[in-house]
């Protein structure tokens, strides 16, 4: 016969570990409770939406608000949908984040590998861009932009975007670069191996897992960016995060919150997309000396 007393500290563990799991459910339900309301919104139309409330089960699957929010509904006058301010979102992130990357990749290899007086101090200040305020750079930019002639232009948004990426990129590839032997480095200078070409051919084929890093990173926060978006274009040349913006804010005609709900639904899977096909890579780019 099993003594009771022994079985006391199984209970005791499997009712600690169903407590636990029952906590996580509530706060995973608290949390995807939004965006379910979205995702059945999208489906629902709008005379069953204003019938009821925006709470509610569709009674049907309709794609009619997909269709529309892509290339029908009319946002700030034009009445193209979301899709030409995908394809805005995507010249501007795909470049940026190509070139932040990059230019993140060469800083991270010139101050973890070719140290120089001074080079902490560079380094200290290329992160301080990571702690400052993002409106504290508005009118800077502005200044930038007008003088340079790309206000409201695809070029000045990827520009932007590059220069405020590369204080998270040298961060994350220096911190990683760290890692690489410097006799390695020795060695390919002893066989005549220049600057470059120790870039080239020896750093970056030992740098996938951070590039990852910095890719994932780079392209989630530039297509979900708003406040340069908004600021520093309109018309036909915003991104599809201001032009969700002045979906919402249409006020020439009742709320449609079904193409609204499809529009943000459209504009989030291109960053799902790279987290549920990039995702694990990342965390072990991280690991691997991202955050060291």
């Amino acid at each position: 016969m099993i003594d009771a007393r022994a079985l006391a500290p199984l209970r005791a563990a499997l009712g600690s570990r169903i407590a636990i799991y029952a906590l996580l459910l509530v706060f995973a339900l608290f949390y995807l409770t939004p965006m379910m309301v979205v995702v059945l919104n999208s489906f629902r139309s709008f005379e069953e939406i204003t019938r009821s409330s925006v709470l509610g089960f569709p009674t049907a699957l309709r794609t009619d608000n997909w269709v529309q929010a892509w290339g029908t509904y009319c946002i700030a006058g034009a009445c193209s949908g979301i899709k030409p301010y995908m394809w805005n979102s995507l010249m501007i992130v795909v470049p940026a984040t190509l070139l932040s990357t990059l230019f993140g990749a060469m800083n991270g290899y010139v101050l973890s590998l070719w140290r120089f007086r001074g080079s902490n101090i560079i380094f200290g200040v290329i992160t301080f861009g990571v702690f400052l305020p993002a409106q504290m750079k508005l009118v800077p930019w502005a200044i930038v932009l007008r003088d340079m002639g790309l206000s409201n232009s695809i070029s000045g948004l990827v520009l932007v975007h590059v220069i405020q990426g590369l204080a998270f990129t040298t961060l994350f590839c220096r911190n990683y670069y760290l890692n690489v032997p410097q006799d390695l480095i020795k060695a390919a200078k002893i066989d005549g191996a220049g600057f470059l070409q120790i870039f080239w051919r020896i750093i970056l084929p030992l740098s996938p897992p951070i590039l990852i890093v910095t890719i994932i990173w780079q392209f989630t926060g530039i297509w979900n960016e708003f406040l340069y978006g908004i600021t520093f274009s309109e018309g036909s040349q915003r991104p599809v995060t201001a032009a969700l913006m002045a979906l919402s804010a249409n006020i020439a005609q009742a709320r449609e919150y079904g193409i609204e709900s499809a529009a943000v639904l459209i504009a989030a899977l291109p960053t799902l997309l790279v987290y549920l096909l990039g995702g694990k890579y990342f965390v072990r780019g991280l690991t691997a000396g991202a955050v060291k």
